[in-house]
């Protein structure tokens, strides 16, 4: 699939912190190869958190640093948790609040104070499988990501019959010009993969994603829908 790259508000004097040496890159300069890693990581989010490759609300996020060598290192993972009764807990929100905990965990391996990792967000990429929502990517923004990646696009979920604020990111994104950060947004990264996790939920008909199978009408995992049959 091909991707969508922009990139939103101008460089300002306000740097993040590095977090490790920071490779030369132009406009991502990341091979499609660790994209695609990281996505599949986003999507695998869904069943570290939840226990199923396919979860009704099926939004999985992690949050990576580029700055060191390699592909990049983990951060922290977080999944959609509107279940639980928040319905802010969408999986970006998830995944901030972890980082968030992990950063300034004075017995972690970071242990930031609020001013490092406030600055601290300049240098990491949020991945999800699925274009943030206004609310998301407003918390994005606000936080200063370096990059956001996202699989399915907005018009793919409305399409499918998820209910959703219209606004895209993009969108959302040229209302930011006057923050002292800049966020690069790379879409429809692996979208072929994650498009299947959303296609469901509204269509009976539709394939579950791999490692589930129907049941009735919900999208079960395969070794739980054998199981019931027993």
């Amino acid at each position: 699939m091909r991707a969508l790259l922009i990139v939103a508000a101008l460089p300002a004097h306000l740097m993040g912190i590095a977090l490790g040496q920071s490779p030369p890159r132009d406009g991502g300069g990341i091979s499609a190869d660790t994209r695609h890693y990281w996505m599949r990581k986003a999507t695998e989010a869904l069943y570290e958190v939840h226990h199923t490759p396919c979860p009704y609300n099926a939004f999985g996020s992690v949050i990576v640093n580029h700055t060191t060598s390699g592909p990049g290192d983990l951060v922290c993972i977080g999944a959609n948790d509107n279940a639980s009764g928040n319905p802010v807990l969408h999986g970006e929100i998830a995944a901030i609040n972890n980082c968030s905990a992990i950063l300034t965990d004075p017995n972690g391996p970071y242990d930031l104070s609020a001013l490092q990792i406030q600055k601290a967000w300049a240098d990491l990429t949020l991945y999800t499988n699925a274009e943030p929502c206004p609310m998301c990517a407003s918390a994005i923004r606000w936080a200063g990501f370096k990059e956001v990646v996202f699989g399915t696009s907005i018009k793919h979920l409305t399409e499918r019959g998820w209910t959703q604020m219209s606004l895209t990111s993009e969108e959302l994104f040229s209302y930011t010009s006057s923050l002292r950060t800049k966020t690069m947004i790379l879409g429809k990264v692996l979208s072929n993969e994650t498009d299947a996790y959303f296609s469901w939920q509204f269509n009976v008909t539709a394939d579950c994603p791999s490692g589930c199978e129907r049941v009735n009408r919900d999208c079960r995992p395969i070794e739980d829908a054998a199981r019931d049959e027993v």
